[in-house]
Formats: structure tokens, sequence, C-alpha cells
């Protein structure tokens, strides 16, 4: 029996049953990658809709947030699932299938949603510095380089390093809406019926509801998920592939479903702060922070400015990241991380400098990601579903049609949301 290769190095063999190691201990070299991955789920862009959502119609649209998590498994399933089975990322292995006209086309969009990504995130994270500490916008940006780049940096020291720091913040923003919550006080049996049962109220909710689902998945979370698989743990058989890729549904369930969590207690809080007390305009993150000390006291405006801050900072390094794969996996072009780093902030800063609204830059960020969507789910679902690609690992039909279904239902709301800001 061959055994398995982490990082470079030979771990047991997982093939054969070993009722002696305890679950946790088996489980523990698997977690991680999603948990990396799970942070493009919870970044400003996320407390932005969920604010807006949950201050204009309260608790209603929680069975959104429901179905756009489970949407995220699947499609990070996918992800994780290209690198285990192939050995390549999918940026890699579009430029191994692809003409390379094809290539091109597919990093520059890429490139540029990931630009557009870390736009988001790096102001996010800038205005978190401007509301807890009174910074003008641009030194709150000079702040958010720094801080990422020290994050980033720790990949030096190997990824395990990186990945419990990014997971550690992943903590903070969800115990701050945990925080939330208690100052919040929901009705709980309120909170457990929207959950479950779908409701709208007129073409505004639908509009939401399509924010919401439309801006789930990110194109740079799905190239970043297949690289965080491809090389950490190598089975050299199928069967040790598919016990690999067991481990990483339980890290995707795991991640993803904290990360669900965390966005359904976003706009659980902007339920009972604004909307229970008859705010229903706040729409902005800044206006949420203001709003919050009259009703709850200093205290809950400072944790939601911890939460932004913190969930801008992860999110923005997490970007970079996903620049570098998707910048090496299409062009086989190796650029230091600090090159990296500056690159995808230099849009942002820009922004910053010229003054221009954050807010607007927020909703042009994700119509620039709405374009991009088609050029990562496509391949996706199509190396997913090819034999000869993925060998044992291939979908099952019903995965293949069901992941058909949400990229459609996905890319269609990014068209009607794209098409409603240009209207409006």
């Amino acid at each position: 029996m061959e055994s398995l290769t982490y990082a470079g190095q030979h771990n047991d063999t997982l093939a054969a049953p070993q009722p002696r190691r305890r679950l946790l201990a088996r489980l523990w070299p698997f977690l991680g990658p999603a948990f990396v991955a799970s942070i493009a789920y919870i970044d400003p862009g996320n407390i932005a809709t969920a604010v807006q959502a949950g201050a204009r119609f309260g608790t209603m649209l929680l069975w959104v947030v429901v179905a756009s998590n489970l949407a995220a498994m699947l499609i990070q399933a996918l992800a994780a699932k290209v690198g285990i089975a192939t050995g390549y990322s999918l940026a890699e292995l579009s430029r191994e299938h692809f003409p390379l006209p094809v290539v091109w086309l597919m990093w520059l969009v890429s490139e540029l949603a990931a630009m557009a990504t870390d736009l988001a995130e790096f102001i996010g994270a800038a205005i978190g510095f401007q509301l807890l500490f009174g910074l003008p916008l641009l030194w709150g940006g000079v702040l958010t380089a720094v801080v990422t780049w020290l994050i980033i940096s720790l990949e030096r020291r190997g990824f395990r390093h990186l990945e419990a720091v990014i997971s550690a913040l992943l903590a903070v923003v969800a115990l701050c809406y945990v925080a939330e919550l208690v100052f919040g006080r929901p009705d709980w049996a309120e909170v457990g019926f929207h959950m479950v049962v779908p409701q709208l109220a007129g073409t505004e909710s639908l509009l939401l509801a399509a924010g919401i689902l439309g801006a789930t998945v990110m194109p740079h979370a799905i190239f970043l998920h297949s690289a965080l698989t491809q090389h950490r743990i190598v089975g050299h058989t199928d069967a040790e592939r598919r016990t690999i890729y067991r481990f990483e549904l339980v890290d995707i369930a795991i991640a993803l479903g904290i990360a669900g969590l965390v966005n359904a207690a976003m706009l659980i809080m902007a339920s009972t702060a604004f909307y229970r007390h008859g705010l229903h305009d706040v729409a902005t993150i800044e206006g949420a922070y203001q709003s919050l000390t009259p009703l709850f006291g200093s205290a809950a405006s400072l944790i939601f400015g911890v939460a932004l801050l913190v969930s801008g900072l992860s999110s923005s390094a997490v970007g970079t990241l996903a620049g570098q794969t998707i910048m090496q996996g299409f062009l086989h072009w190796e650029v230091p991380l600090w090159l990296r780093r500056l690159i995808t902030m230099a849009p942002a800063m820009l922004v910053i400098a010229l003054g221009v609204d954050p807010t607007n830059a927020l909703v042009l960020s994700q119509v620039a990601l709405s374009f991009a969507l088609p050029f990562a789910l496509i391949p996706l679902i199509w190396f997913t579903s090819q034999r000869r690609v993925m060998g044992s690992l291939r979908n099952q039909r019903v995965t293949t049609v069901l992941a058909s279904v949400v990229t459609l239902v996905i890319i269609l709301l990014n068209v009607v949301l794209i098409v409603q800001e240009f209207i409006a």
C-alpha cells in the first residue's frame, strides 16, 4: 500500500481502518483549505448586503442565506476535488486543456475579478480603520496594506501557519456576531421559521435576494480552493484520493457551515437592530455603525467595527493569495507575494485617493465579479464531469446536473443585478 504524501512528507496510510486513532486526530491534517476559502463568504461585501436586507425586510430573507450557503458548499467541494483528483489547480487545468487564446482571456477576466474582489475587501478594511480609530480613509488603506502583507508573509513559515491565522480571524468575526446577537435578543422562533420557509415581498426583496445569492460564489475562492488541495495531501491510488476527498468534505462542511452561520448572524443583527426599530433605510456599513450606538450602546458599534475590520483584513489577504494562484496557473508566471500585494491593492488605493464613494466602489466591484463568474464555474463543472480528467472522482450525473442548475441560477441572478444597476 502506497502512503499519502503530506506537505512533501510521508503520512500514515488512510486506506485501512485505524480504530485506535481518534477521529479528530485523523481529521486534523485535512482541516484548513476550506477555512481559508470560506473567508470569501464573510467579506465586507457580505456585511453590506446583510445589513441592507435585514434593515429592510427583517429576517424574511434568511432562507436565501441558507440556500446560498448550500450552493457555496457544493461549488467549493467541486473546486477542492479538482486539486485532489488531478494535482492541478483549476487555472493550471484550464491552461493544459484549452487553446491559448481562451487561456489568456480566462486569465484576464479572472485577474480583473481578483482585483475587483480585493477592491471591496481592501476598502472594507480601510472603512473599519476609519470607523474604529477615526483615521482618514487613505491612511486606513495604508494600514490595510501593511497588515495584510504581514498576514500573507506567514506563508514563508509554512502554509499551516497562515491557515491557523486565517482560521483565528474567522473565529473572531464569528464571536463578534455572537456578541451582537446577545445585544439584539432576536426572536428565535421567527428566525427558525424564516430559515426554512421561502418568502418574498415584492421586487425590492427579490433584488436583495438576488444580491445575497448572486454574490455568494466568488471566482477567486474557486481558483484558490483547487490550488490549496492539489499538493496538500497527495493520494497515489484512487482509493486514497477518495478518502482524502471525504475528509475534505468534512473540512468544507465545518468551515462553510461557520461562514453560513456568520452570514445569518449578520442579517439577524441588522433585523433586530434596525428593522425592529423602524430604521428600514440603513443601507451602508457606515450608517449601520453609527446607528448601533444609540440603540445598543457603544460596545455594539465597537464589536461591529472590529468584525468589519477583521473580515476586511483576512479576506484581502486571501484575495492576494488567490491572485497569485490565478497568475501562476494560467500563465506560469511567478511573482513575489509583495509584488502581488501591490498589484491587487493598486485599484483600491486609487479609488480611495480619488475620493470615490466607497459604497459605489463596492457595488461596481460586485458587477465586475458577476462578469467573471462563468469563467470559473463553467470550466469547473466541465472538468469535474470528465472521467479522463478526474478518474474515479468524476461527478455523479446528479451532482453535475445540480451544479449546472446552481450555476445557471447564479449567473442569471447576476445578470439581473447588472441590468438593474445600469437601469437605476
